[in-house]
């Protein structure tokens, strides 16, 4: 009896990163819509945040189709889901909190199956955005908690807050690490 052949591995390597891609795009529009909620709503810090953490899902969602092409494959323009639109703003960090723990325990999968098939490059992405993401979890569970324990008086003191990120704007993680835009 034999393993699959090294195509079938590929193909399998390509499915889940276009999954992953999935993933990210519907984060991507599920965290910008809410950019804009809760600047409208004069939430900019929070805003400011999310659409920085959007930005680190566009970068994730530009290296698995990079990654796709490389093997071959032709990534996926489709988002994994719908955006859920007209979130209260108590509920939106909790809510993304989830989608996070989500992509953390699917992605730790798809980094398995791709060791599993010999691809050590994108076994590497994987590792690589885990990192992000864990940090992405670990943000939006703090302020969901914040909002838990403090409700409206951690709310009050976020509101009109500024939703200025700048020109050169980096994602959450790179601005968190400290890196300069270039």
């Amino acid at each position: 009896m034999t393993g699959p052949s090294k195509e079938e591995k590929r193909l399998k390597v390509i499915e889940v990163l276009d999954q992953a891609r999935a993933m990210e795009l519907h984060a991507i529009g599920q965290y910008m819509n809410q950019h804009y909620h809760l600047d409208d709503k004069d939430f900019g810090e929070l805003a400011a945040q999310i659409k920085l953490i959007a930005i680190d899902e566009m970068r994730h969602a530009e290296m698995f189709a990079e990654r796709i092409k490389e093997l071959g494959g032709e990534p996926t323009a489709t988002p994994f889901a719908t955006v859920t639109k007209g979130q209260e703003v108590t509920a939106i960090f909790g809510f993304n909190g989830e989608l996070e723990d989500d992509a953390l325990v699917a992605y730790n999968a798809f980094l398995t199956t791709c060791q599993k098939c010999g691809d050590s490059l994108s076994a590497k992405l994987f590792d690589t955005i885990i990192d992000e993401e864990q940090a992405h979890f670990n943000y939006f569970d703090s302020v969901d908690g914040h909002i838990q324990t403090l409700g409206s008086a951690y709310l009050a003191q976020k509101a009109g807050t500024s939703s200025a990120t700048g020109l050169n704007t980096l994602g959450f993680v790179a601005r968190k690490s400290g890196a300069v835009p270039a």
